[in-house]
């Protein structure tokens, strides 16, 4: 499991084996089953968590009782309640294992132990969130541009692992789709 990390670690900032396996005793492994809440609404959510293997998603309840999916992590993504994990409030959200997953998952006063005894990984930590902001950025203005069929299509173009893994439900509910409509759209690009 480690070694997953160690390899997205040296791929932003140079560091030592030595010192990734210090850094790695920050971290506590967690292993999801499949449907298993990590963070529940109203929670205080107490820990970042790094995708080793699997699928978990962030999203949060409407008013209207329905599901809205705004954030997947796969394999070498990082995923949390940022508002709540820094500010340490109730979170509006829930994070659940889309598959059965295995995570690493540090808290924020571990984290910040490990960063004043290695500051190199200020950097990868940075380098991790600017892409995360941009892509959220991104995502915003394409789905403020594209029509719900040409935002499908950029997706499924642009994120093919996520089309084959993510049940369809769940990825209608990320693309602010119906299923039904998500269907329709799959059965067109299809025939």
């Amino acid at each position: 499991m480690s070694v997953v990390f160690k390899q997205h670690v040296r791929k932003l900032v140079d560091v030592s084996e030595e010192e990734l396996t210090a850094i790695l005793s920050f971290f506590e492994t967690v292993t999801p089953a499949k449907k298993v809440r990590l963070l529940e609404e109203g929670k205080v959510c107490r820990y970042d968590y790094f995708v080793v293997k699997g699928c978990l998603r962030l999203f949060f309840v409407n008013n209207k009782g329905v599901e809205k999916t705004i954030q997947f992590a796969i394999e070498n993504w990082w995923i949390a309640d940022y508002t709540s994990l820094q500010l340490q409030i109730p979170s509006e959200f829930c994070i659940q294992a889309v598959e059965t997953s295995e995570v690493l998952a540090i808290s924020v006063a571990d984290r910040e132990t490990m960063l004043a005894r290695f500051p190199k990984m200020e950097r990868y930590f940075r380098l991790v969130h600017q892409k995360a902001h941009a892509a959220a950025q991104y995502r915003t203005r394409y789905q403020g541009d594209y029509s719900k069929e040409e935002l499908y299509l950029h997706f499924s173009r642009n994120f093919p692992e996520f089309a084959q893994r993510v049940p369809q439900h769940l990825l209608a509910s990320y693309l602010g789709l119906t299923p039904e409509y998500l269907s329709e759209l799959r059965a067109r690009r299809i025939s």
